[in-house]
């Protein structure tokens, strides 16, 4: 599951201890016929349930069944069963006391009857589609019917035991108007139906959770991958079709990289991707992903606003969450972790090892941006109340950082044979946490007990005060390394430090003390030009590390992509103008060359150069921002936004203008605010332009 703005957040962390339900018995299929009216934009059908009793005298079934209706329940034979449903639970007196193993069916009748869930009840934000829900035709999409059925949204479309440990193979058969298809899990089996009506059979014959099924209907438009192979199609709305290729195109690649980084062939039968309303993300519903329909976008978009970072997430999850599934919310790190790293792992596949190490960076700095605005927790944590409580920053982006710190203490080929182990061991079943630390240990004999305490476990990270200096007599480097974390306890991990002379650069392993203070002495023969804490960006961590600005110099046109960006940032007002106006005219990265734009003190023609030259809409959104804040330029940005090919530049143009306090371009803010824009970004841009201006 990824949605754009993150997941919604906590208020608060420290809440009750939240219990695993205990089971009796084992779901080991599903049919779902259900008939779908979309003028009352109701549903009508029955699922038959077959499962195993997991105790002797097994004779009432107890399933999750919210919102609909039951209006009978009956055994194999036709006869009817005995049933009570309230309080979301339907209870079923199965006919006589099933011994353990002994194979129990019965089906269930039930009606929507037009009503929606609330998802605020079931701790998901209003108007988020929990369940199956009927949506009108409206000028951005058709009518059409589509489910969400995470974390807790299958019981509101089909009576089941709703928990992610309980895995069971389907059939979903659902009957629409001609004029609409259904897509669904699994293969399709085929379509029947003559008159006003068809029928959709779909089969998913490898056993998933229930909050991987989907179930989506209307007038889409298939379009297939035209490789070789896995059956790979994209599912849109018939106006989107020319430029749904922009936004799944990649998908094929980022499939085959990830059969290649885990080891593990894909595991479903196809891989469709349909694109909804009202939805600001990717929920991984098995072999069917759903993804907000905002992710199709122009050609001028695509510069700002790629999907290709969405559609690895949610391949991902194909093999993390879909293949091994979380047995409890708890251990949700197994699936949201592993594909947020995927993100970072395709990043750097496809795009470079800068553009993975600032995708990583931007996850480390999110994490810590929920710590200072929110909380801190552990990744794996037992003290929740609604399962959506489970999926943030610490659990997306705190544990991909994590993965890495992982992949690079044990080295890639124990990583990945440790993943690769794990996922074939646990495939088709659920997993937690110590499942993953036994196929560590059993692939590799690596023991990381201590490093799970440590990260998954436990909260926080640490905060390093790093201070070096020059022994000439003893030729030597002393670092002095201080923890100064609060609430959160000593960390011992190992660190690279990287020694930079005239000679070269060589790179010493260090260990990091369980205490507050560090020293570590370094060998080297000559006063170092640049010495760095964390060589090749590893650690999650916060740090302060004073250094004299000859040496940042240095390092801002000497170092890697990630360092240049930092001592950037750590040049700012320290009268290096010169090196930061030469880094932001010709950093070979765009994001050094942003950096270096946000840390001058240059003049208007400076940041005019940069915001009309530089091939990078970022860096050229830095030099808008800086314009804006002199307040002199409103003639200039006027006429780069009629210049512009970026609806990301043109936005902060338009605040800019807003920030400049001219009010000579309030035509042009309005015209702004009628264009249309991806996610509506220039209407919002000119509103708050216009507003800071005090005309709207």
């Amino acid at each position: 599951m990824r949605l754009r703005r993150v997941c919604p957040l906590l208020a608060c962390w420290a809440i009750s201890v939240w219990v695993a339900p205990a089971r009796d018995y084992d779901v080991e299929h599903y049919r779902i016929e259900l008939a779908l009216d979309d003028k009352a934009q109701s549903f009508a059908g029955t699922t038959r349930i077959t499962l195993l009793p997991l105790r002797d005298g097994f004779d009432v079934c107890e399933l999750d069944a919210e919102t609909f209706r039951v209006s009978g329940v009956k055994d194999p034979a036709g006869r009817p069963l005995r049933f009570s449903h309230q309080g979301g639970k339907l209870l079923v007196h199965v006919g006589r006391a099933f011994g353990y193993g002994e194979r129990v069916s019965f089906t269930v009748a039930y009606e929507s009857g037009g009503v929606n869930a609330d998802p605020t009840k079931f701790g998901m934000p209003a108007g988020y589609d929990l369940g199956l829900v009927f949506k009108a035709e409206t000028a951005g999409h058709p009518a059409l019917v589509n489910s969400l059925s995470f974390p807790e949204g299958a019981r509101h479309w089909f009576p089941s035991n709703d928990e992610p440990g309980d895995k069971a193979t389907a059939d979903i058969v659902a009957t629409v108007r001609r004029d609409w298809k259904v897509i669904a899990n699994g293969r399709l089996v085929g379509v029947t139906g003559t008159g006003a009506m068809r029928t959709f059979h779909w089969a998913q014959e490898k056993p998933h959770s229930t909050y991987l099924f989907a179930l989506v209907a209307g007038p889409y438009q298939r379009l297939a991958d035209p490789g070789a192979g896995l059956a790979v199609a994209y599912w849109v709305y018939p106006k989107d079709a020319a430029d749904a290729v922009r936004s799944f195109g990649k998908t094929r690649e980022i499939i085959r990289f990830f059969e290649g980084e885990y080891g593990v062939p894909f595991p479903w039968a196809k891989y469709d991707q349909i694109t909804i309303p009202r939805f600001g993300g990717g929920a991984e519903s098995t072999s069917a992903t759903v993804i907000g329909e905002g992710t199709i976008h122009d050609a001028k978009a695509d510069k700002d606003y790629s999907s290709h970072w969405l559609v690895a997430h949610e391949a991902a999850h194909q093999w993390w969450g879909d293949l091994v599934t979380a047995r409890t919310w708890s251990h949700t790190w197994i699936n949201e972790s592993f594909a947020t790293y995927g993100e970072y792992r395709y990043s750097r596949h496809s795009l470079g090892e800068d553009e993975g190490s600032l995708n990583l960076m931007l996850k480390r700095n999110r994490y810590l941006a929920e710590t200072k605005t929110k909380y801190s927790r552990p990744i794996m944590q037992e003290r929740w109340e609604t399962p959506n409580q489970n999926f943030d920053r610490h659990t997306y982006e705190k544990g991909a950082a994590v993965l890495h710190l992982l992949r690079w203490m044990m080295g890639d080929r124990d990583f990945q044979r440790a993943t690769t182990h794990f996922l074939k061991k646990h495939s088709f079943q659920p997993a937690d946490t110590h499942d993953f630390l036994i196929a560590v240990r059993e692939a590799t004999g690596q023991v990381l007990d201590g490093f799970f305490a440590q990260w998954i476990y436990g909260a926080g990270h640490p905060e390093f005060q790093v201070s070096w200096e020059w022994d000439e007599a003893g030729r030597t480097v002393r670092l002095k390394v201080l923890q100064k974390q609060k609430g959160a306890p000593l960390f011992e991990m190992p660190v690279d430090i990287g020694i930079t002379t005239r000679a070269g650069k060589r790179i010493e392993r260090m260990k990091i003390g369980r205490q507050v203070e560090t020293v570590m002495a370094i060998a080297c023969d000559t006063r170092p030009l640049m010495v760095r804490f964390d060589e090749g960006n590893h650690l999650l961590m916060e740090l302060e590390f004073p250094k004299k600005s000859e040496e940042l110099r240095y390092q801002l046109e000497h170092d890697d992509a990630m360092g240049r960006m930092w001592a950037a940032g750590q040049l700012k007002a320290k009268g290096a103008e010169e090196a930061l106006r030469k880094s932001a005219r010709s950093d070979g990265f765009w994001a050094v060359r942003r950096e270096a734009v946000r840390a001058a003190e240059g003049d208007a023609a400076f940041f005019r150069e940069i915001a009309a030259g530089d091939s990078r809409s970022d860096v050229r959104s830095a030099a808008v921002r800086r314009l804006g804040a002199l307040r002199d330029a409103g003639e200039f940005l006027a006429g780069r936004f009629r210049a512009e090919d970026s609806y990301m530049v043109q936005a902060d143009i338009l605040r800019a203008l807003g920030a400049s306090g001219d009010k000579a371009h309030v035509g042009l803010m309005r015209e702004a605010k009628a264009m249309r824009s991806p996610n509506g970004v220039m209407q919002a841009a000119a509103s708050a332009g216009l507003k800071a201006l005090g005309v709207e």
